[in-house]
């Protein structure tokens, strides 16, 4: 299984010394990858709760976040080899002709480290910022992915949809990865699940934030969908957002209501031993809401300690 490392693009932590830090030493340790995170706004009365407050409020974090691309790009300038994600970013607030030419320019600097994470998104407001209707994101996402893949591998792009149209038009540069970069998408729901599968996208980029059971639910569901489409299951795959918070000192008494990638080393480490056996490819270790993702030496020697149950 890969492993990944989320790059300190939001919050306080967001400077440009912490950011090449992370990403310089993060290759020197051969990590296989580094993410950014999405957010273009912390409203102060949300529309949409928040899933993971009990208030419904954002993360302070979120007040302060580096774009996801640009950060990548940088670290593309000062990195060879290590794989460059998003992890997600919301595809509507881009047309597609503008995200999928700022990956391809990712992919051709970077020469060929490509993963695009991409997500409908969940906030109202981000949505009414950024002038998008909050309805009809299904119908909305298919045309997006579908004309997405074409301007990165046809040659002449001629594309007429209901929310999305593009004269016979040549677009380059294509990107250095073929047939393109490998697409990832976010979320939950059995349309995504469907969606995954209909368009051929290469995997689920998933967060592990309950019981493992339903991470692994949502897998089996993907691998089933792909069967009953007469696909490969193995063609899809999944890569997995964890946010592991390190505890000090003894194993928990209660391990039943110990919340995954929570505790000891060894306890993380079990749990991410058991993600592994799901068939997960790829997981990625965030740090960007507990403290020690403000020290990038922490974050490096925690992912160490974590990697060895993963490879």
């Amino acid at each position: 299984m890969k492993v990944g490392i989320t790059l300190p693009n939001l919050g306080p932590q967001a400077t440009r010394e912490n950011v090449i830090q992370l990403a310089t030493q993060a290759e020197k340790e051969d990590f296989d990858s580094l993410w950014t995170i999405t957010r273009i706004l912390r409203p102060l009365s949300p529309q949409t709760p928040y899933p993971a407050s009990p208030d419904g409020s954002l993360p302070v974090e979120y007040r302060t976040v580096l774009d996801p691309l640009d950060v990548l790009v940088y670290v593309a300038a000062n990195t060879s080899k290590i794989s460059l994600g998003t992890a997600v970013i919301d595809m509507f607030f881009y047309t597609p002709i503008l995200l999928a030419k700022r990956y391809a320019t990712l992919d051709v600097l970077s020469q060929g480290r490509v993963i695009s994470g991409l997500g409908l998104g969940w906030s109202k407001d981000e949505y009414e910022a950024s002038n998008i209707p909050f309805t009809n994101r299904g119908e909305r996402a298919d045309e997006f992915l579908q004309v997405m893949k074409k301007i990165w591998t046809d040659d002449v792009i001629e594309f007429k949809g209901k929310y999305y149209n593009i004269p016979a038009s040549e677009i380059e540069p294509k990107p250095i990865q073929k047939p393109h970069p490998p697409i990832y998408l976010g979320g939950f729901s059995p349309k995504t699940f469907a969606r995954i599968v209909k368009y051929d996208i290469n995997g689920w980029l998933g967060v592990v934030g309950g019981p493992l059971e339903y991470t692994e639910n949502c897998i089996n569901t993907i691998k089933g969908n792909a069967s009953k489409s007469n696909k490969n299951p193995d063609n899809f795959r999944t890569i997995m957002l964890t946010y592991p918070n390190v505890r000090e000192g003894q194993s928990s008494k209660d391990d039943k209501n110990r919340f995954p990638l929570s505790g000891t080393i060894d306890e993380i480490g079990s749990d991410i031993q058991r993600v592994k056996g799901m068939g997960v490819d790829h997981i990625i270790f965030g740090y960007n809401f507990v403290p020690i993702g403000k020290d990038v030496a922490k974050m490096i020697d925690i992912s160490k300690q974590l990697s060895k149950f993963a490879r």
